[in-house]
């Protein structure tokens, strides 16, 4: 699994989204973009963390409010004269869609490596013992007579 390969397809992907959204759509700079976009891909420190202990509707869920906020708040703060709410929640739209397709192609990424890895064939399983004897003292072996203990 390279990591690397993985944070560099979910920067280019993202900024090519964004791209497309915020610039040709409400003719925000290719500087802001990148840097929103640079932001934004530092979530694959939790793509690469949490999402194998979530599922993929919680992860995207997640990846959907943080791309919501970030992109609002540096928006704000990177441009002046805007109204950022919409172009956020279309922006974090796609990058949710985009991030649900990520997820699945991470968790294959993570699959493929976690098979080449070579575990042990155990049964795990709880087992319980079994005998043939249905009284704890066995007159075959030995020299009592099992009625004399059940007499009290």
């Amino acid at each position: 699994m390279n990591h690397f390969r993985l944070f560099a397809v979910k920067f280019i992907g993202s900024l090519l989204l964004l791209y497309l959204i915020l610039s040709f759509g409400y003719g925000v700079t290719f500087g802001s973009v990148f840097l929103i976009t640079l932001v934004l891909s530092l979530s694959y420190i939790g793509d690469a963390f949490l999402l194998p202990r979530l599922n993929n509707t919680l992860g995207t869920i997640g990846d959907f409010v943080f791309a919501f906020l970030v992109i609002y708040f540096m928006g704000v703060g990177l441009t002046t004269g805007m109204e950022w709410f919409t172009a956020s929640l279309i922006a974090a739209i796609g990058i949710g869609v985009f991030e649900y397709f990520f997820h699945k192609y991470v968790q294959n990424e993570f699959d493929d490596a976690h098979k080449n890895e070579r575990t042990p064939n155990r049964n795990l399983e709880a087992q319980t013992e079994a005998s043939k004897e249905t009284h704890p003292f066995n007159s075959e072996y030995l020299d009592v007579d099992p009625e004399d203990f059940d007499r009290r």
